[in-house]
């Protein structure tokens, strides 16, 4: 295998990594932003947005090494683990697209109770991880499906 290879394999792993990794800490800031008000608020929901960002952006690495992989390695379009893997995918990134940010907009909104909105957070956060983790397992176990 040849070090370029292996460079690839190693950012991929590394964006999985960024983009997983910091959904976790959200959970027990779920807690801080059920006690915080008004000016508190503000740096637990740019916590949040960071997250979603970066999870993005790492998101975007993720994707390129991944097709970079499957065109330099031993795996093809058809691997059964790999169309599971981006089906998955597809579906994490319509749910992230519509999950995150409009919850988080109507924080600004002093009207709308927090708690519903905190509760949605926390369920968003687990649906989320559920989907990373998913993807994580396809890829890691590389079952055989069919």
């Amino acid at each position: 295998m040849d070090l370029f290879y292996r460079f690839i394999i190693y950012l991929h792993v590394l964006s999985v990594v960024a983009s997983i990794g910091p959904f976790f800490i959200l959970l027990p800031l779920i807690k801080k932003l059920r006690l915080a008000s008004g000016e508190e608020l503000t740096p637990y929901l740019d916590t949040f947005r960071f997250t979603v960002r970066l999870s993005k952006h790492a998101g975007h690495v993720l994707v390129g090494s991944g097709v970079l992989l499957v065109l330099m390695g031993p795996w093809t379009w058809g691997t059964p683990w790999i169309l599971m893997t981006l089906f998955i995918m597809f579906c994490s990134l319509f749910f992230l697209a519509r999950a995150f940010s409009p919850t988080l907009r109507k924080f600004e909104d002093n009207q709308v109770e927090h708690g519903p909105l905190i509760d949605k957070l926390k369920r968003t956060i687990l649906t989320y991880l559920t989907l990373l983790l998913a993807m994580l397992w396809f890829m890691v176990v590389k079952p055989n499906l069919w």
